[in-house]
């Protein structure tokens, strides 16, 4: 049986789509100017600024408020016809950034079921990262009582010969069009086409029976690893961990909650480049540098700078030992160094201006390699947290699609 699930995809109805779809809540974390100006530009028009939490105000003490305001719209959103649904359909999209890069994705809803975050295990799904326990409680506490969701997380096929996505992309003139329009605060642009949902489970039903000979191993069951929003994922797994209980096979079967939006993409896509994901540590100085110098070992190396000045580091020359080398020594410091703090930042810009704005230390991290990906997780399971973006924090996915959970 497939890991999608044809249901009921929603979309807004007579809105202004430019405001509508907002970038992923776990970006611009550091910089909430980012979002008050975006609120600034939605202004009153119904938009999915209006239902997600941006976690740039998750500590905040007003969370409580602010995850009853996002239900109450929501369901409000729901009663008062905002959304139509698009049924029997997935959605294929294609993202025009303002980088020069085009990417193609698949919006489909995949069973909850076929996830895991834990190795070893038999999953369709599996986690490049690992995911921190303690961040489920703060976000499953926003879907607990949501009626709907909206996806930020992709999943990443490995189909080197492109024969999943790239074809139905070739038949674009002959789909029906569902949105065409520039996304706010620099996103580029975005299209949408509806799929027949029976052709897209036909393909993914001939490409998993192909994926179970990848990698030399007899009966692999790896078909999707989860490109970004691994937290989400686990999330929206945990929400449905606790609803089943109780249920009958066939409620458990037909549930909306077991099933998660997210958007499929092709590893091997020209338009997904893979960039590292920084970090800064605010109000290190000198002495976390000289900690990370007698700890990092390798031929490689780091560069970090801050405070006004630059750093070069040895390191690991093998891209994902280096990150996890980093993580946990970062990890380590931090345990003993109660005042400081670290965020994970998405593009070099955005990590000079943080630099530029606090005391700490900004850590260059290097990329992951494409073709480590895949079996890299097969062999080891997840990968160090926040080791790779695809694309910069403007090209993360932008919310324009929802489904409902209740």
């Amino acid at each position: 049986m497939s890991t999608l699930k044809s249901l009921p995809i929603l979309l807004p109805k007579n809105c202004d789509w430019s405001k509508w779809a907002v970038v992923a809540c776990d970006q611009f974390t550091s910089q909430r100017k980012y979002w008050a100006d975006l609120k600034d530009f939605v202004g009153t028009d119904k938009s999915a600024l209006n239902i997600i939490f941006p976690e740039v105000y998750l500590e905040d003490s007003d969370a409580d408020e602010r995850i009853e305001t996002i239900n109450k719209t929501m369901d409000e959103y729901l009663s008062s016809g905002t959304f139509k649904e698009i049924k029997d359909s997935f959605i294929l999209v294609k993202r025009d950034t303002k980088y020069g890069f085009s990417r193609l994705g698949l919006v489909a809803p995949v069973d909850l079921e076929d996830y895991c975050f834990t190795h070893p295990s038999r999953a369709h799904i599996k986690s490049t990262e690992g995911v921190v326990i303690e961040r489920i409680p703060p976000r499953l506490k926003i879907r607990e009582n949501a009626p709907v969701e909206l996806p930020h997380i992709m999943l990443l096929i490995d189909d080197i010969k492109k024969s999943v996505i790239e074809p139905l992309y070739e038949k674009k003139d002959s789909l029906e069009k569902l949105y065409d329009f520039d996304l706010n605060m620099g996103g580029g642009h975005l299209t949408g086409y509806r799929v027949d949902a029976k052709e897209v489970l036909d393909i993914f039903e001939k490409y998993e029976e192909e994926a179970k000979t990848l990698y030399g191993k007899k009966d692999n069951e790896f078909i999707f690893a989860v490109g970004d929003g691994n937290h989400s994922l686990a999330t929206a797994q945990a929400h449905w961990n606790k609803i089943k209980e109780g249920l009958s096979d066939e409620e458990k079967e037909n549930h909306p909650a077991r099933y998660a939006l997210c958007e499929i993409e092709n590893l091997y896509d020209d338009g997904i480049v893979f960039e590292p994901i920084h970090r800064f540590i605010f109000n290190a100085g000198d002495e976390f540098v000289s900690y990370l110098k007698d700890t990092l070992k390798g031929s490689g190396t780091l560069e970090m700078f801050g405070n006004g000045k630059e750093y070069t580091l040895n390191a690991d020359d093998n891209s994902a030992k280096e990150i996890y080398d980093i993580q946990y020594a970062v990890d380590e410091y931090l345990k003993s160094h109660k005042d400081l703090s670290v965020d994970y930042i998405h593009g070099m810009d955005n990590l000079k201006e943080i630099a530029k704005n606090n005391k700490g230390i900004a850590i260059i991290m290097p990329k992951i390699k494409k073709d480590e990906l895949f079996p890299y997780v097969l062999k080891n399971g997840t990968l160090c947290r926040k080791s790779f973006s695809m694309g910069e924090a403007e090209e993360k996915r932008y919310y324009t699609e929802a489904k409902k959970i209740k």
